[in-house]
């Protein structure tokens, strides 16, 4: 006969008596990784679900030191990089029988308010992407004894873990292919100026081209995003020296230019103008644009996010890591490019 659920809370005691198991067989059944039989899981599922029951995660927690949840705090949610980036780790960290906690921060700033709301949830562990983190917030997290990895970003001032994309070494990638194309006038459109993914794309294009006897001869800001990445691109090719190669730090600043390029100023891409840009999204790949773009190995940056995480976790003594994975040139049709050969930093 079903038993009709009552409006109070269901408990494992009730599920335990209904299914006719101990208490502590319902405990194991809903403990991921438990050993326990075929016959009895059907069994307490079965009470569990006439009853309404669900277990108290975060009072199990208390116990056990563990909540299985892990802090992931991001902004610039429409750049689709991000989307993606926040779908991987999802799919990787419930893998491995953890739990996101998504925690959006408006700014870059914003992670001051973001950061104490997560410890406040007791979270395993913190991953911080499109943000950088200061000292007093990195000592914070090891007073609370959670570790913290930031994804794509590196603080200086701060010991903490990181797993970047090698943006320098993707900067001279590109510099060596549009040299070597013959291109003689190069632009950086640079994101978000305080960001050490734009500095560190921008510082490995412009040591690349000097050590090779060029130079940058334009330079503009684009935030990143498409709009401001628009205006940056009026004011780089409406002038009389416009380049014929800009270098993007981001795909949708790429598309901009594309853009302003051909829909508006008649340049034609790439025949007078080359633009590469950065990170592979899917729309670099449309049919419109078919953007030349440094590709992140974005699956091995999450993998390893993920991983030295949860080291971090398990071994909260170990020291710091920085890990950079690097990146590939996907040749497409808005670069001229002498041959499709630069899918890797060559040597000096």
């Amino acid at each position: 006969m079903r038993t009709k659920p009552t409006s109070k809370r269901a408990s494992s005691v009730q599920v335990a008596h209904l299914a006719g198991v101990s208490q502590a067989a319902v405990s194991r059944v809903f403990t991921p990784g438990a050993s326990v039989s075929a016959e009895m899981r059907a069994k307490v599922l079965t009470a569990a679900k006439q009853l309404g029951y669900h277990p108290n995660v975060l009072a199990r927690s208390l116990t056990q030191r563990s909540t299985n949840i892990i802090g992931i705090v991001m902004f610039r949610f429409t750049n689709p990089f991000y989307a993606r980036l926040l779908k991987e780790f999802s799919s990787q960290l419930q893998k491995r029988n953890y739990w996101t906690l998504l925690l959006n921060s408006e700014d870059d700033d914003g992670v001051e308010t973001a950061l104490p709301a997560a410890l406040q949830y007791q979270v395993d562990g913190i991953i911080i992407t499109s943000a950088t983190l200061s000292s007093t917030l990195a000592d914070e997290c090891a007073r609370a004894g959670t570790p913290v990895v930031l994804f794509n970003r590196y603080s200086i001032e701060s010991n903490v873990n990181a797993v970047c994309c090698d943006s320098v070494g993707a900067g001279r990638l590109v510099a060596d292919a549009l040299i070597a194309a013959g291109h003689t006038r190069y632009a950086f459109m640079a994101g978000e100026e305080n960001t050490s993914t734009s500095r560190d794309r921008e510082r490995g294009f412009v040591e690349r081209l000097r050590e090779r006897g060029h130079e940058l001869g334009l330079r503009d800001v684009g935030n990143f995003t498409y709009e401001d990445g628009y205006a940056a691109a009026h004011r780089l090719l409406r002038r009389p020296d416009r380049p014929d190669a800009v270098f993007c730090a981001s795909d949708l600043m790429a598309m901009a230019v594309y853009d302003v390029a051909t829909g508006e100023l008649g340049i034609r891409v790439p025949a007078e103008l080359s633009i590469i840009g950065f990170d592979d999204i899917a729309m670099a790949s449309w049919h419109k644009y078919q953007i030349t773009t440094v590709r992140q190995p974005l699956e091995r940056m999450v993998d390893a996010t993920v991983q030295v995480l949860l080291d971090a976790i398990q071994h909260p003594q170990t020291e710091r890591v920085l890990r950079l994975i690097p990146a590939t040139l996907m040749p497409r049709r808005t670069a001229r490019l002498a041959q499709p050969n630069f899918l890797r930093e060559p040597s000096v």
